[in-house]
């Protein structure tokens, strides 16, 4: 996941830095071929996620998704969710683009664009019943930490499109950053964590690529879950 934050200064908050990154061909193909059919193209104006998803019973958006693995099967063991993914970089959208149309996945779009300008712009008040938020790209080193994804005005815009009983959940393999998180969350005006400290592992979050890696280097998987108070 390489969703970020940028609050240096007076820069316009921004959820990602770009990188690099090589598509494979079959994730360009289905780049190029199947957006148009499976995005929710951005725009300055709300969507209507009843029109989007008109089967569904709640809305998940999930933010920075990587690769996609815990998005598709999420979307795959749950059919009457909508899920809503947001990433900017090319490789997992094509990825999750290409499980969309060979699953037959009529609950899963995605928004290439800003997680920011998404957020402002298209996802109206009280609209989502969960966020989903796994292993934000860390950026250990200190001087890096402003780029951060889960920093307060981030999550300030989250809140306010959240019904009321409606959940953040972020999952985290870095010690130092998992305590900010929940320094961020415990901050934040109307939200209540669901715990004591740190979340129990929830039961039906798959593993992600990043959290395997983590794993794999004897790091301990930090959650957090809060709730909207009501």
């Amino acid at each position: 996941m390489k969703q970020t934050d940028n609050t240096e200064g007076h820069r316009k908050l921004r959820s990602y830095v770009l990188r690099a990154a090589r598509m494979s061909n079959l994730q360009r193909r289905s780049y190029n071929d199947l957006l148009p059919r499976y995005s929710v193209p951005y725009r300055e104006s709300g969507i209507s996620l009843k029109e989007i998803f008109p089967a569904a019973s709640k809305y998940i958006l999930e933010i920075g998704f990587g690769m996609g693995e815990a998005t598709v099967r999420l979307a795959g063991e749950n059919p009457d969710f909508g899920y809503l993914g947001i990433e900017v970089h090319k490789p997992g959208v094509g990825k999750v683009l290409s499980e969309i149309e060979r699953l037959s996945l009529d609950n899963l779009r995605i928004i290439n664009h800003d997680a920011v300008e998404v957020l402002e712009s298209m996802i109206p008040d009280k609209s989502i019943d969960g966020v989903h938020i796994f292993f934000p790209d860390p950026w250990p080193k200190k001087k890096h930490h402003k780029r951060r994804l889960i920093q307060g005005p981030f999550v300030d815009l989250i809140v306010p499109r959240l019904i009321p009983g409606g959940y953040l959940y972020i999952c985290t393999d870095w010690e130092e950053y998992a305590e900010q998180i929940l320094s961020v969350c415990s901050q934040a005006e109307g939200l209540q964590n669901a715990y004591e400290g740190f979340a129990e592992p929830q039961p039906w979050r798959p593993r992600t690529k990043f959290e395997s890696r983590g794993l794999d280097k004897s790091h301990r998987i930090r959650e957090v879950y809060f709730t909207k108070t009501t």
